[in-house]
């Protein structure tokens, strides 16, 4: 088993989840488009959401994103519309950590790291104050400098599983993690979910667990405080993001829906 990160990055997420479970709960992990519905409202949703939040992750937006279901890739349009590009996001989460001490942790495609420059993207992110990059289209085992950049600026690095991975594949991205593991309900893209979408995690962590040394949080699918409850029971944290998306679209308390699904992330 490889040994845990030291980075700053790593010491924080891993703390905001320890603390998490000293107190009976999973850990809550909120996700938002950075820069929607506008980037002058994105700052006060955000606020909402870390009121309530362990995590807070914060994506860039993008105009490819392949892992994203509708609702996140009409919120990337939205925020590219109106302005907020890679660097505008992270002077957001800058402007956040003015606010707050919780971690923050930037999901990304890999593109536009290498657009950035990937040695200045990690330079901003750790100016910003970001503790830990979420990657979802980057295979650890092709990753050749991201990982390594990351944790010489501090930053810890999420890559993700499915249930459709390998052991071989689950071992591999389970070491490769300094932040935390994110394994992803379902095969497909992000989006709220009816039914019985969350069937294969149990299987999924169990596996996990046999290589993990970091956190395992569990996202895509979850939308309610029952959906919640129910990743809560198995997995260290609870990432849920399409919902708060639609609420603001919506013109819904984000606030009352994160405490909502906040109360659902306790262990029974």
């Amino acid at each position: 088993m490889t040994a845990v990160s030291q980075t700053r990055g790593a010491a924080r997420i891993h703390a905001a989840f320890a603390e998490a479970q000293a107190q009976g709960r999973a850990a809550f992990i909120p996700f938002m488009t950075a820069g929607y519905p506008s980037a002058a409202e994105f700052p006060a949703v955000a606020d909402a959401l870390l009121s309530r939040a362990d995590l807070l992750e914060v994506g860039i937006p993008y105009s490819d994103p392949l892992g994203d279901g509708p609702t996140i890739q009409r919120a990337s349009e939205k925020a590219l519309d109106g302005g907020t590009s890679t660097r505008r996001t992270l002077q957001l989460v800058a402007d956040l950590r003015v606010r707050h001490d919780k971690p923050i942790v930037i999901m990304t495609y890999v593109n536009p790291i290498y657009a950035v420059g990937p040695r200045e993207f990690m330079r901003l992110a750790q100016a910003a104050g970001v503790d830990g990059l979420i990657l979802p289209d980057l295979p650890p085992d092709q990753d050749i400098e991201i990982a390594a950049l990351a944790e010489e600026y501090g930053l810890a690095v999420t890559f993700l599983i499915a249930p459709t991975s390998t052991p071989a594949r689950v071992r591999l991205v389970a070491e490769a993690c300094t932040g935390f593991l994110y394994a992803v309900s379902v095969t497909g893209v992000t989006g709220t979910r009816e039914g019985a979408a969350l069937n294969e995690v149990p299987a999924m962590l169990a596996l996990a667990r046999q290589f993990a040394h970091v956190p395992i949080a569990v996202g895509f699918g979850v939308k309610d405080a029952a959906t919640a409850s129910q990743v809560a029971q198995q997995a260290d944290g609870v990432v849920v993001g399409s919902a708060f998306i639609n609420a603001v679209r919506d013109g819904q308390d984000v606030g009352a829906l994160a405490a909502e699904i906040a109360e659902g992330c306790r262990k029974l």
